[in-house]
Parts: C-alpha cells; sequence; structure tokens
C-alpha cells in the first residue's frame, strides 16, 4: 500500500520467525503483515477495531 511506513510490533519475537508489521499512519485504516512474507495479504482494520483488539490482547497478557 502506498505511503505506509511499517514497523514491526514491539511483541514479535527479536529471532525474525514470529514478527507482525503494522502500518497506522494512514487516514481510516491500520494494516497488518506478516514480517517473513510481505509481498503476501495484508489485513485491514479501521482504526477503532484495531483499538478494540490491542486493548482485548494487553488484557489477556499475562506479562503485560
Amino acid at each position: 500500500m502506498t505511503g505506509a511506513n511499517w514497523r514491526t510490533s514491539t511483541y514479535s519475537g527479536t529471532n525474525g520467525g514470529s514478527c507482525v508489521e503494522i502500518a497506522d499512519n494512514l487516514p481510516g485504516v491500520v494494516l497488518v503483515r506478516d514480517t517473513k512474507d510481505r509481498d503476501g495479504g495484508i489485513l485491514r482494520f479501521d482504526p477503532r477495531s484495531w483499538r478494540s483488539f490491542v486493548d482485548l490482547a494487553k488484557q489477556l497478557d499475562p506479562a503485560g
């Protein structure tokens, strides 16, 4: 997607094997892709749904 600034999730492993990248700089959309397959599919979320997902994941994370 043109203009997407991708960043690696802070929860991704440091070995490069289990990483996802997030692009949340575009208006009205949050993009997610697999670091191992950058040319593969991209998941698209509206920002409100993405925030709900992140908030729930933080609640379920035993470390955090």
